[in-house]
């Protein structure tokens, strides 16, 4: 699936973003009209296009590496049921099939039950990823999709990092035993301020774990 040539170099000379700092998400500029900004990372932002509702393009911040990484992620993902899929890439940015869905941040933040089948879909999806030699890393509640109680993973630029990275069997084992039996059924909204300072205790721990070891 490609976008219109002409649409997709005007977004490309109008779009502005820049990186300010590794440890943080892009900053985004500009962003041209109708285009919209879908979300950022610390490396690069992903945009969609209303005439192209099945696609959206993940560009690389000017000096940000990791896009060749990300372009052979994709390759050996291959077509999968819960992995975007890569149409197109050039140097800086690429063209990728967009997975609709509510990460499981915001279904916490919004009182949204998560079903256990969205955390086995990722887990099954891991292994798969596994098995073709990936390094599944940074799986965490912004970038895990529920849609129609199914699970779905977006953002596999660090999977080709082979160093240890427990978010997700963490993630897991909190769900299992503290989400599932208390907080699944109660509606509960999680205000954001709490949801970012748990993130950042979560930080500090980990950070702390390795330096004592």
């Amino acid at each position: 699936m490609r976008i219109d040539h002409h649409v997709l170099q005007s977004f490309l000379q109008e779009v502005k973003l820049e990186s300010q700092s590794p440890d943080d998400p892009v900053v985004v500029l500009h962003t041209p009209y109708p285009w919209e900004l879908v979300g950022t990372g610390n490396y690069a932002a992903v945009f969609g296009h209303p005439d192209y509702p099945g696609v959206v393009i993940k560009l690389y911040a000017p000096g940000r590496p990791g896009w060749e990484q990300e372009v052979d992620v994709y390759r050996r993902l291959g077509e999968t049921r819960s992995f975007p899929v890569c149409y197109h890439a050039e140097p800086g940015y690429l063209v990728l099939k967009r997975i609709n869905g509510i990460s499981l941040f915001d279904c916490v933040r919004f009182g949204i039950p998560i079903l256990p089948q969205v955390i086995e879909d990722v887990e099954e999806a891991l292994i798969e990823a596994r098995k073709k030699g990936l390094f599944p890393h940074d799986v965490h509640g912004k970038n895990v999709l529920m849609d129609q109680g199914r699970g779905y993973l977006i953002d596999v630029s660090d999977y080709y990092k082979n160093i240890p990275d427990s978010k997700w069997k963490d993630l897991r084992k909190a769900y299992y035993r503290i989400y599932l039996p208390f907080m699944k059924d109660r509606g509960w909204k999680i205000p954001l301020w709490v949801l970012d300072a748990i993130r950042k205790g979560y930080r500090l721990y980990k950070k702390g774990k390795r330096l004592f070891k």
